[in-house]
């Protein structure tokens, strides 16, 4: 009940520079986890209610407005992070096999984002990714792969691009 509470006051905080400090705080409040200071512009959507502190986000990190963390599963953000709006992470998924009865099954694995990671807007990082330090993800990627560090990927399934200097 706290969880929900203090989420919605910090996603109903009006968005404004000032405020950021005030959000950072109730956000931790919540149950997310932070190690150290992020800005996070919100508003957040944090799926299901009860798992905040399946989110660890590191020092430093930028969060966009509009971006969702389907947390069944625990996600770790690095350090530096720069997270673009309407950026999806999704740690649950059903198996494409339909069994009368009882539905298709869930599973659910992390998901990782190395250090100064950029995650551009509405991408979406699908469960069990890992995402090496330095990545750029392009906007609107679908990743449902590792990324290796230093590289850009882009598309719908993402792919390499190139490597990053």
């Amino acid at each position: 009940m706290k969880e929900l509470i203090f989420l919605t006051l910090a996603n109903n905080l009006p968005r404004i520079r000032f405020l950021d400090k005030i959000r950072f705080r109730i956000l931790r409040m919540a149950g997310i986890i932070f190690d150290g200071k992020s800005k996070v512009w919100g508003p957040l959507t944090i799926r299901p209610i009860g798992r905040c502190n399946n989110l660890r986000i590191g020092n430093g990190t930028f969060i966009n407005t509009e971006v969702r963390f389907g947390v069944v599963g625990k996600i770790s953000i690095g350090n530096n992070v720069l997270i673009g709006p309407r950026v999806m992470f999704e740690t649950v998924s059903h198996g494409l096999k339909y069994i009368p009865g009882k539905g298709r099954g869930v599973s659910s694995k992390p998901i990782v984002v190395g250090d100064e990671v950029w995650i551009g807007a509405a991408a979406v990082i699908t469960q069990g990714v890992t995402i090496g330090e330095g990545a750029v993800v392009a906007a609107g990627a679908l990743v449902n792969r590792d990324v290796e560090p230093r590289t850009l990927v882009a598309g719908v399934p993402a792919k390499l691009i190139k490597y990053i200097d």
